[in-house]
């Protein structure tokens, strides 16, 4: 049912989303959703923390590697996570209980991002005065998700060179960027 919702989110938005679509996209019956979930809040939140645990074991791993500042910034420019995080702000400014979670998830992340990003600029010997990590953080998820909404509408002037400046500067740090499952 999780998958189910999810997949409608992605594909036609949450105002699609409600217990007969769910259980007919899970193949199961709409008493079922609400056996498990309550309410459609309690099932959207249910999603969001899915897919916010899911982010932060890939932001783990993404600070872990060989090469965080490229792990992150692939993670942030992930366009599948992007598009299920633009429907969640859509949908949190409708629902109360689904923004609290939102938000009380969102700055545990970005402690998360800014613990790991401190350490790695610091590793770097870049100054933090001249390269705040919070700022570096807002940057570059700022930009990734700023192009992602451009791209869904088919605008794309300015992106090339937009991601060729980003790049180059984690380059410059990090060397070019080693080849993985995710970045080929």
């Amino acid at each position: 049912m999780l998958q189910a919702t999810e997949q409608i989110l992605l594909d036609e938005g949450y105002a699609a989303v409600s217990t007969r679509r769910v259980a007919a996209v899970a193949g199961t019956d709409k008493a079922l959703v609400h056996y498990y979930f309550g309410t459609m809040d309690d099932l959207f939140i249910a999603v969001f923390r899915r897919n916010a645990e899911h982010g932060a074991e890939r932001l783990r791993e993404a600070l872990a590697s060989p090469q965080p500042l490229w792990s992150v910034w692939e993670a942030m420019h992930d366009q599948s996570s992007t598009a299920l995080m633009t429907e969640f702000i859509a949908l949190a400014n409708h629902r109360k209980a689904v923004k609290a979670v939102m938000v009380d998830n969102s700055r545990k992340f970005r402690r998360m991002q800014l613990d790991g990003l401190a350490t790695v600029l610091e590793s770097y010997g870049l100054d933090p005065k001249e390269w705040p990590p919070a700022a570096i953080i807002v940057l570059l998820s700022g930009i990734s998700r700023y192009l992602r909404t451009d791209e869904a509408f088919g605008v794309g002037l300015g992106h090339d060179e937009t991601v060729e400046l980003v790049e180059r500067h984690i380059a410059a740090l990090e060397g070019p960027r080693a080849r993985t499952k995710r970045s080929k």
